[in-house]
């Protein structure tokens, strides 16, 4: 993982946030109260007024006359369409001539695929020193409301420091002078009033908590005290316990000198899963918590008992010194076809291997770079739209947690790629916690209703990604990733078929300006979380009654529809 340790002497700053876009206004549409009826499948053999029943006497049929009759008595008249507001999405850019963009075809099928989209699927990473830090509050109005716009989320405690400056205590003991940090990563103990201050957080956010610990400094009884006191203090709201961090990376990072080894490893977890299992054996061990394939597998086959998840981490852009061009944190490599296919091979291989063993399968730290300090992609209006893809695409394919790595350090000198920062000077700043780009991103995933992912074809719409669901009370979401160039290319038409004759058509946007643009990706014109779907206007363009719609989507977007029958 990156350790979000900036190079020494360096701390990456963020520009001043600029005002705050007002909601889009919506148009009125009244809709034409003669509404001819809609009829499913064919014509009716004998037009119909609305509402109103034929006087005709029946003819007597014949075979083919019997088939339309049986066509009409299958057809649905429906009521006249309701007056609506359509949704005022961001025109594109200003500028002639704009690069035109291939027309999007979307078909979305009744058939599932077997995989669902499930609440709580995006979380925050955070490193396991941070559990000391008293904005993990209740308290904390910011840090409260953040978490329900992700909407019951997983808080995922590791990262580089649980190995190195992390001290679990329940007894009050001393931090060890051997652990040692500096002003932006210190050392910190943690003990029970910690877990039960955070327990607050969780109770008033209604999220979800996942715990590693301390690997680095070979303890089975320390972590074990530490997971019954966590079990005892969250109840079900603990997930899972990780036995270190990408146990992996510990020679290279220094954490471990004694040529540790996959073999010292699962010699070390199972000491560890034995001890745990004797005070809290309810608590399911995730694991390896590995960015190495290779020790996926010795994870899978360890004789642990209460062995239920495989996690892994990625950074798919993890080649921080150029020697792999394509995997260099670039703006041209975020938004690009190969960066969302990289990231689902790595993420399948992850998937079979967990699925084969009958383990669940979680990323439970990842973003889009391995480096630390900033880059191209930092901050930007494009990590909003990539994150939305990357776990959406995640989610399709099979794996049911992600959390993506972040901070609890100041927005202006702490680390750029976090999904969240805190307000004040550097480097721990005020606790009035704000989400970036990026975390509007997740929002826009997390806002979704659980559903059953729908299998669909798509072609053209340039670099546009296409996922539907169908949601337990029967209506359609359909989520259209538009990460075509919002400076430069013209809307995208769009034809989208459903799998029935859609009554209403709301929809939700996530849009910015350019792709480098920072602080200034809105949801819905406003810097805050999808408007309620009650509340949403209708898509441009809807057609009452009509399994074909059609209508225009702007460039640099994430556009949620939900189409109920």
């Amino acid at each position: 993982m990156p350790t979000f340790d900036p190079p020494p002497g360096q701390a990456e700053g963020l520009e001043p946030a600029g005002p705050v876009p007002a909601k889009k206004k919506m148009k009125l549409i009244v809709a034409a109260t003669g509404i001819l009826a809609i009829v499913a499948g064919a014509a009716l053999a004998v037009p119909l007024a609305i509402g109103t029943q034929s006087s005709t006497p029946e003819p007597v049929q014949t075979a083919s006359s019997a088939a339309a009759t049986a066509t009409a008595t299958a057809s649905k008249v429906l009521p006249p369409a309701p007056a609506v507001s359509y949704y005022d999405q961001a025109g594109p850019p200003a500028g002639s001539p704009l690069e035109q963009v291939e027309p999007l075809k979307v078909d979305v099928s009744k058939d599932q695929m077997g995989t669902s989209l499930n609440k709580g699927l995006t979380g925050i990473s955070l490193e396991a020193t941070d559990l000391a830090d008293p904005d993990l509050s209740s308290s904390n109005a910011s840090m409260v409301k953040l978490l329900k716009e992700a909407d019951q989320p997983v808080l995922r405690f590791g990262g580089n420091a649980v190995d190195r400056r992390f001290f679990w205590t329940s007894s009050g003991e001393a931090l060890p002078s051997t652990y040692r940090g500096d002003a932006a990563h210190a050392a910190r103990a943690v003990g029970p009033a910690d877990l039960t201050r955070l327990n607050t957080l969780l109770e008033a956010a209604d999220a979800k908590v996942s715990l590693t610990v301390d690997l680095g400094h070979f303890n089975p009884a320390r972590a074990a005290d530490m997971a019954k006191n966590a079990s005892q203090i969250f109840g079900d709201r603990l997930l899972s316990i990780t036995v270190g961090n990408e146990p992996n990376g510990f020679v290279t990072n220094d954490v471990r000198t004694d040529g540790y080894s996959i073999e010292k490893y699962v010699s070390e977890l199972k000491a560890y899963a034995a001890a745990i299992y004797a005070v809290a054996p309810n608590v399911p061990i995730s694991g390896p918590g590995a960015y190495d394939q290779k020790w996926w597998q010795p994870f899978i086959d360890a004789d642990i008992p209460q062995k239920k998840i495989l996690s892994f981490h990625n950074y798919p852009l993890y080649s921080c010194d150029g020697g792999d061009p394509k995997g260099s944190p670039t703006m041209a490599n975020l938004m690009s076809r190969l960066m969302h296919d990289r990231a689902a091979d790595y993420q399948q291989a992850a998937l079979k291997a967990g699925q084969t063993a009958g383990l669940e399968t979680w990323l439970p730290e990842t973003g889009i770079a391995a480096c630390p300090g900033s880059n191209e992609t930092s901050r930007t209006h494009a990590s909003a739209l990539w994150t939305a893809d990357y776990a959406l695409n995640a989610a399709q394919l099979g794996i049911t947690r992600i959390g993506f790595h972040s901070s609890l350090l100041t927005c202006k000198g702490g680390p750029p790629m976090s999904a969240i920062c805190s307000g004040g000077k550097y480097p721990e700043g005020d606790g009035q916690m704000s989400g970036r780009a990026n975390f509007f991103g997740i929002s826009m995933v997390a806002e979704l209703s659980a559903g059953k992912f729908l299998k669909l074809d798509s072609s053209g719409g340039g670099l546009t990604f296409s996922y539907a669901l169908q949601n337990e009370d029967g209506s359609t979401s359909v989520v259209l990733v538009n990460e075509n160039n919002p400076e430069k290319a013209a809307q995208t038409e769009v034809t989208l078929n459903l799998p029935g004759q859609a009554l209403t058509g709301t929809m939700s946007q996530l849009a910015g300006p350019s792709y480098a643009a920072e602080d200034k990706t809105v949801i819905d014109g406003a810097k805050s979380e999808p408007v309620p779907l009650a509340e949403r206007a209708t898509v441009p363009g809807f057609t009452y009654g009509s399994e074909t719609q059609k209508f225009s989507l702007t460039a640099g977007t994430v556009t949620v529809l939900n189409f109920t029958y």
